[in-house]
């Protein structure tokens, strides 16, 4: 019988991530759960954007699916199109909508975002830092 996996996400160390070339690209996050790590079907990363800040432009290779725990912020699509976002908003951005999230509030901005694979990638628009690439994504997603 499969047991649990269960996470407390306070504890987990944030990676710092930042765009080479664009200093309000800048956040914090960890991965919750992935494939081999806690689930087979599905993966999890917590992350927090401080005010002012963002994201970055990018696309996910899976459908995700966004909680935001607390902070405000704008979700900025590739189509020009733009949602206000705030504690207890959820979202769903499908495979490959390229979008941004910028934190427009005073406080920091923390959510939880659920990728549909246990293994994924995001490509951004900028490089980010650490390491000075344009992919990101899954422990696991080297193989």
């Amino acid at each position: 019988m499969p047991s649990v996996f269960v996470v407390a996400t306070q504890d987990l160390p944030r990676a710092q991530v930042g765009g080479v070339d664009d200093p309000k690209v800048r956040w914090a996050g960890a991965f919750a759960a992935y494939g081999g790590h806690g689930t087979t079907q599905s993966s999890t990363i917590v992350y927090e954007i401080e005010a002012g800040d963002r994201l970055g432009w990018h696309t996910d290779a899976t459908e995700e699916t966004q909680y935001i725990l607390a902070g405000s912020g704008e979700l900025q699509m590739e189509d020009g199109s733009v949602h206000q976002v705030g504690p207890g908003s959820v979202f769903v951005l499908p495979t490959p909508v390229r979008h941004d999230l910028v934190n427009t509030g005073a406080e920091t901005l923390r959510a939880v975002a659920f990728f549909a694979a246990p293994m994924f990638t995001q490509t951004f628009d900028n490089a980010m830092l650490p390491p000075n690439i344009h992919v990101l994504g899954t422990p696991n997603r080297e193989g």
